[in-house]
């Protein structure tokens, strides 16, 4: 009996809300997927989020019609709040240990964004810029370098994701509405958004918690629409942003020696994704500025192809196999 798994890679990747894993062939075709629950070790744990992450890879298993034990020859994992290469190190070691594979490559979820917009069949070299809930920057190239920030929040120097625009957002509002900001329409926008007529309604919903928390993000839409008919603080929000997302994006290029060359900077992310004209016509006239011969482009693949790609890289897997894996995603 051989002892060769039955598959390439195990690609993982898991955002806070949602988990996709996929089973890959060595030719890269898809042999069995899955989708489990959001992961979150800084709420619940390590080895609960690993749990989690463990009954949707006996899924992807099953539907491949085979063991999650010893399913593959690589584990390439692209997770949510693995921010730090220290916090990276401690998931594969606490991955490892489930048997999944014989050896296992832990990154950061951005680069799964990344590695899912680059031709499949070429090395990674690149940036992506991923915006979401919060906001983050990688890049890559062929010789193994990387570019990275660490994206906790504030306390790493970060502005922006669709929690950060949908607080700023509040902030213009409630100034605006008592007197200390200058006039926004904003101040009616955002509480009629929820069924009310002024910004202390809000504000007292919010705190009171009638209004969840975790509802916030459904004002950042409502602060790009503002902005798109001509308000003047909300287009100052969404003009920040998109300076935010240029100088991540050219300093990671320049941490690479891409800023003088043509290279891929790729956006991803809720917010980006959503193609707002306005923001994508400033960071567009931004990025031309900084990095003139950077080609932008946004990614709608989805993040577990990035994590297969990653898994074939580092297998040494030939271009065919990244070709029928990203053909798989694109139908």
């Amino acid at each position: 009996m051989s002892d060769t798994p039955p598959s390439a890679v195990l690609a993982v990747d898991a955002g806070n809300s949602k988990t996709d894993v996929a089973v890959i062939g060595a030719d890269g075709s898809v042999l069995g997927a899955a989708r489990g629950g959001g992961f979150q070790p800084p709420i619940v744990g390590v080895q609960a989020a690993i749990d989690t992450l463990a009954v949707a890879v006996a899924a992807a298993a099953a539907d491949a019609g085979l063991s999650a034990s010893g399913v593959a020859r690589h584990v390439s994992a692209c997770l949510a709040n693995a921010d730090l290469p220290v916090e990276e190190e401690q998931l594969a070691a606490a991955i490892q240990e489930r048997g999944w594979a014989a050896t296992t490559d832990v990154r950061n979820d951005t680069f799964a964004i990344l590695r899912a917009g680059l031709p499949s069949g070429d090395a990674p070299r690149g940036v992506a810029v991923v915006c979401g809930a919060g906001i983050n920057c990688v890049g890559m190239r062929p010789d193994g370098r990387t570019a990275r920030f660490p994206a906790i929040g504030q306390i790493s120097g970060d502005w922006g994701g669709g929690s950060g625009l949908a607080l700023e957002a509040l902030w213009h509002a409630a100034r605006a509405e008592d007197g200390r900001g200058g006039p926004t329409e904003l101040v009616r926008a955002l509480p009629a958004h929820f069924g009310l007529s002024t910004m202390y309604e809000l504000i007292e919903a919010l705190h009171l918690g009638r209004i969840e928390s975790a509802r916030r993000h459904e004002l950042t839409p409502v602060l790009f629409t503002v902005a798109a008919a001509g308000d003047a603080i909300a287009t100052s929000v969404v003009d920040r942003l998109a300076e935010e997302v240029v100088v991540m994006a050219g300093v990671a290029l320049g941490k690479l020696d891409l800023l003088d060359e043509p290279a891929p900077v790729l956006l991803g992310g809720g917010v980006l994704a959503a193609r707002h004209p306005q923001l994508d016509e400033r960071i567009a006239e931004l990025l031309a500025a900084r990095a003139p011969k950077a080609v932008v482009d946004v990614v709608t693949a989805p993040p577990v192809l990035g994590a297969g790609l990653l898994g074939l890289d580092h297998l040494g897997a030939p271009a065919s196999a990244h070709e029928r894996l990203a053909a798989h995603y694109a139908r």
